[in-house]
């Protein structure tokens, strides 16, 4: 092959599991403004599906229904993803099913919080 027809570099889309990565530390980056921890390590996100156009879609539940940050965290939650290098579009829905329950929240929220 001659340098003529040598193909061009293209810059390389993140592995899925580097922009999952991404997506968590975006959510790390989000808190619910009652408790001092972020919202991944409360347990709060169910799923994150990073699809290979580089979408996201996050199913994430908050701490109760009457929560007084529902019209606003998931669209907070949203806005950071989509910011994260390499994500394309998000999308966060609210689910309810299963109910959240403190024992979902990771050590270190445990921790943090005193458990």
């Amino acid at each position: 092959m001659s340098v003529a027809e040598s193909p061009v570099p293209t810059p390389q889309e993140p592995a899925p599991s580097e922009l999952e990565a991404r997506v968590v530390d975006a959510c790390k980056k989000c808190y619910d403004p009652e408790i001092p921890v972020n919202i991944y390590d409360l347990g709060l996100v169910y799923s994150i599906d990073v699809a290979p156009d580089a979408t996201v879609a996050i199913k994430m539940t908050l701490t109760a229904p009457g929560c007084p940050v529902a019209g606003s965290l998931p669209g907070d939650v949203e806005r950071m993803v989509k910011a994260a290098p390499g994500v394309k579009d998000a999308k966060v829905e609210l689910v309810w099913d299963p109910p959240w329950r403190p024992e979902m929240m990771s050590k270190l929220a445990r921790v943090m919080l005193g458990m």
